[in-house]
């Protein structure tokens, strides 16, 4: 990938400074110009990076987070998360995150780290109490000091919001110390 990128940044640079020199002669038939690396991979964008800690997907090995939801709109001024597109995906540290709109996929480009959600999207409460994980629900959710925490279900949450200060302190510590490929046990 990391060659591809630096293939088609030399072949845009290549045919930038041939349109600049004053030249109209298209690449020839025996030129390759490959694609960007997006185009390749049906990615709107790859940001790299390899994840810290484990990521809440459907089953191992899935990549899909957050269940498809788009992270940034939970951030926007009516702050109800949507389902995002697939045309719209973004690979961040090798997990897939999708998004309703442009704006959200390029917001979310410019700042990742602000967008996706603690904990890897596992429930907030279950890291934090009892240092396990378990699956959070997109639509369960609230944004503390500007970070989004996803728990397991209603009922659950309730449970965290007696806390929050306490869970989030505790979560802090207990989610580093899971490898990156662990996974929820059903």
């Amino acid at each position: 990938m990391k060659n591809t990128l630096i293939k088609s940044a030399f072949v845009g640079l290549l045919l930038a400074t041939t349109a600049a020199c004053g030249t109209s002669e298209a690449p020839s038939e025996t030129q390759t110009v490959e694609a960007p690396a997006e185009a390749e991979t049906g990615l709107f964008a790859d940001l790299g990076g390899d994840a810290t800690g484990p990521i809440h997907t459907a089953s191992k090995g899935d990549t899909l987070a957050v269940s498809g939801f788009d992270v940034v709109s939970y951030f926007t001024d009516d702050g109800v998360p949507v389902e995002g597109n697939e045309e719209l995906t973004v690979r961040y540290n090798g997990y897939d995150y999708r998004f309703a709109n442009e704006d959200n996929a390029n917001a979310f480009i410019e700042d990742p780290a602000k967008y996706a959600p603690a904990y890897g999207g596992y429930c907030a409460w279950a890291i934090g109490a009892n240092d396990a994980l378990a699956p959070g629900d997109p639509q369960v959710y609230e944004i503390v000091d500007g970070k989004l925490y996803l728990n397991f279900s209603k009922d659950v949450q309730g449970r965290w919001e007696k806390d929050i200060p306490g869970f989030i302190a505790k979560g802090d510590v207990n989610y580093p110390t899971h490898s990156p490929d662990e996974h929820f046990q059903d």
